[in-house]
């Protein structure tokens, strides 16, 4: 296993929308092993696979001692919602903001074996399952926002120095990152960031 390099705002992967798995192989297997590893070296609550700069629908999570993968997953969301909790995405870094999500999400998809997955989620773990979701869809958390959250989300977004914040990042993690999945710019962290989890 292997940290990978996660990718920051400005790499097209992150605005593509993820390929379905067709080869539960040892490609999958070592891609998923990768992921989990690097979601603990950041202390993320989630990560998805472009945000590692693979085009693929995998999703890892981790919450209050639960951990866990999910490949082409599809959920199926409560038409309440829960309240607004503040998201951040390392692969935007220094932005983050109240995300309007669903209360609850019906989770489906497989292992990395090819098994069937299906898990009811509520609270963080729901809004977990929705954000690394829109990441296989192309889909950034600030696209959820509305009003002046999503401008003052943008003007942070553009703001972002992109080559200083690779090299910085660059620098910072050159003694963790080893993977043959993904080189090119990175940022440390998963989605939410660093001590997101419960």
């Amino acid at each position: 296993m292997a940290v990978l390099p996660i990718r920051i705002i400005g790499d097209p992967v992150l605005r593509t929308v993820a390929e379905p798995v067709t080869d539960f192989g040892p490609v999958l297997k070592r891609l998923v092993d990768d992921m989990l590893e690097t979601m603990e070296d950041v202390e993320g609550a989630g990560l998805a696979a472009p945000q590692v700069g693979v085009s693929q629908r995998v999703f890892t999570y981790q919450m209050a001692g639960e951990r866990g993968h999910v490949v082409n997953p599809v959920l199926t969301l409560s038409e309440d919602f829960q309240d607004d909790a503040i998201e951040g995405c390392l692969s935007i870094p220094g932005v983050a903001f109240p995300v309007r999500r669903r209360a609850r999400a019906k989770v489906a998809g497989f292992d990395v074996d090819g098994n069937p997955v299906e898990f009811e989620a509520d609270g963080l773990l729901a809004r977990i399952a929705q954000h690394e979701t829109d990441h296989l869809d192309g889909v950034l958390f600030p696209d959820r926002l509305e009003g002046e959250d999503r401008r003052a989300a943008l003007r942070s977004m553009r703001s972002i120095n992109y080559n200083s914040t690779v090299d910085a990042t660059l620098a910072k993690r050159s003694g963790h990152v080893g993977s043959a999945f993904g080189a090119g710019p990175v940022a440390p962290g998963a989605s939410f960031g660093a001590g997101a989890r419960t």
